[in-house]
C-alpha cells in the first residue's frame, strides 16, 4: 500500500459485511475464499457456469450466480448495486473489465476495487471510475524477483517508492551484538521496531539488547539503506 490509497481505504465502511466479487478466475476466486473464511457474506458472479458451480460447490461465497455483467440490467436485478464494495476481478478480458467497471460505478456502487493486467488497462480502469485498482501478477512478480535476490528479507511492506519496513533475519555480523553498538541510525539510517525474542516480538527494544543470528529483526527506513545492510 502506498499514500496514495490511503484515501480510498480510509472510505471504506468499518461495518460493511457483504462484498460482491465478479469474474471468478483464482484472483477472483481467492477473494472469495479469503472474504468467506473471514466471516464475511460474499456473492459471487462469473459468466461462466462452471466457474460459479465450482464455487457453489467448495462453499466459498454465501450466494452464486451466473450473469454477463457486461449487462447493467442483469447486475441491478442480482442487487450488485446495492453492496457497498464490488471487486471486479476480472483481469484477462480487457472490454469485459472496463464495461463492467463502468457500469457498477454508474449504478451507485461507491467503493469499486478492480483487477489490471497492464498498465494501460489500470488508467483504463480508473478513467471508467475504478477507486482502487491493483496488479496481482505485477505485484507477486516483483515479491518473487525479491525474494530470490534478498532472501534475508521475509516481509516487506511498502510506505512509498523509496521507503519501507522490512522484517529480515538477523545478519551474521550482527551476532551478539547490541543495538546501540551497531549504530544503525548513524550507519545505515534505520530504526529498529521490533525484534523477535523466545518466539514472539519485541516492540522497540532497548538499545542494550543483543541480537542472536537466526533470530529476526524489524527496520524502517529508505530503501537504499535497507540494500546497504549485510544481508
Amino acid at each position: 500500500m502506498n499514500l496514495s490509497s490511503l484515501s480510498f481505504f480510509r472510505s471504506l465502511r468499518k461495518d460493511n459485511k457483504q462484498f460482491a466479487v465478479i469474474g471468478l478466475g483464482r484472483f477472483g476466486r481467492a477473494v472469495c475464499t479469503s472474504l468467506h473464511n473471514l466471516g464475511y457474506e460474499v456473492l459471487a458472479i462469473d459468466s461462466n457456469e462452471m466457474r460459479v458451480a465450482h464455487v457453489l460447490a467448495e462453499h466459498t461465497a454465501a450466494h452464486a450466480l451466473q450473469l454477463d455483467s457486461t449487462e447493467p440490467l442483469a447486475l441491478k436485478e442480482a442487487g450488485v448495486f446495492e453492496f457497498d464494495t464490488v471487486i471486479v476481478a476480472i483481469g484477462n478480458y480487457v472490454q469485459e473489465s472496463i464495461v463492467t467497471t463502468l457500469n457498477v460505478k454508474e449504478g451507485g456502487v461507491p467503493h469499486v476495487v478492480a483487477k489490471a493486467s497492464s498498465e494501460i488497462h489500470g488508467k483504463l480502469l480508473k478513467k471508467v471510475g475504478a477507486d482502487h485498482v491493483v496488479f496481482p501478477e505485477h505485484e507477486m512478480g516483483c515479491v518473487l524477483a525479491r525474494s530470490l535476490t534478498k532472501p534475508s528479507i521475509l516481509e516487506r511492506f511498502e510506505l512509498d517508492p523509496d521507503h519501507s519496513i522490512v522484517e529480515i533475519m538477523v545478519p551474521e555480523e550482527f551476532d551478539g551484538k547490541e543495538i546501540a553498538e551497531l549504530k544503525l541510525r548513524s550507519r545505515y539510517g534505520l530504526n529498529v521496531l521490533a525484534v523477535s525474542q523466545e518466539g514472539r516480538f519485541a516492540i522497540n527494544p532497548e538499545p542494550n539488547h543483543r541480537l542472536r543470528k537466526g533470530s529476526v529483526m524489524v527496520v524502517i527506513g529508505a530503501n537504499q539503506c535497507i540494500n546497504r545492510l549485510p544481508i
